[in-house]
This record gives structure tokens, sequence and C-alpha cells, in this order.
């Protein structure tokens, strides 16, 4: 399962293999928002030796999905992508560890929107003591449309 570093598993990750296999560390998560992180591995590279952007796409992704579902939520409902958009702004590659940080910029109703910002840390030094690289640059910007629905049954 992905790990979480805030000391509570987020619900929605327990059965998130493709966050799992992803790597993905959640650093922070809240109502509205979440910071995960993960390295790029070289089975996540394309035919031209950079980052696939399905990889960064779901990356993204996920921590659109932590901020859109509070993890103390009561489970009658879920939060789902309606739409989204995404610009890839930067190449990225193997060996670097990536954050993306997913902020809540409005929300009315049973609806919502959601920034993403995805930063990658230079592959030539270690992050700082925080996990969070001073020099690290914006390499992809994704921004989700949130639905919130009735929990789908478990039978």
């Amino acid at each position: 399962m992905a790990s979480i570093d805030t000391g509570a598993e987020h619900p929605i990750l327990a059965d998130d293999r493709a966050s799992d296999w992803l790597g993905i560390t959640v650093l922070d998560h809240g109502d509205g928002h979440a910071t995960i992180a993960m390295t790029l591995r070289a089975e996540m590279m394309n035919g031209f030796g950079i980052a696939h952007g399905g990889m960064i796409f779901a990356f993204a992704d996920t921590a659109f999905a932590l901020a859109c579902n509070p993890a103390d939520g009561d489970g009658s409902t879920v939060t789902v992508a309606a739409g989204v958009d995404v610009n890839f702004l930067a190449p990225t590659r193997a060996g670097q560890r990536l954050t993306a940080v997913a902020t809540r910029r409005s929300q009315n109703g049973r609806s919502g929107l959601y920034d993403v910002q995805i930063f990658a840390d230079p592959l030539s030094s270690a992050p700082a003591g925080n996990g969070v690289h001073p020099d690290r640059s914006v390499v992809a910007e994704f921004r989700g449309r949130s639905r919130t629905v009735p929990a789908p049954s478990t039978r």
C-alpha cells in the first residue's frame, strides 16, 4: 500500500494498487489539500527516455483524490473526477523525486475545482531535511473538476 508519513492512513489508499505501484508517499493530507511524493523509476520512462505522461497524470490524480476526499468522511459519499486538464511543462527522468501539491480552489454544492502542481527535484542533489528540495521546479500543472456522488455499493 502507498506509504503515509502523517501517521494516519487515508482510507482511499487501502486498496489502491496503482498508487502502491507508483511508490507514492503521502506527506500531508486534509480537507481540500494533499501533498504526496514519489521517485521516478526506469519502468516509468517512455521511448524518449523521459517520464511517460501517464505516470505524471496518475501521480497528480492521486493527490487530487486525497484532497477531494477527507479521511474522516462518513463513507456515504465519494468525490470523483468530473474532468481534468494537465499541462506538461518540463521533462522528468528516472531517479527524480516528484512532489505534488493539491489545493481546493472552489467548492459549490457537489462540485469542486482543484489545482495540483507537480514539482521535480534536480537529479544532481538530495532534498533538504524536510524532504523538499530548495531548487525544485514545476514540471506539470493539473486542474481537476470534482463531483461528489453516493458511495458505490460494496455488494
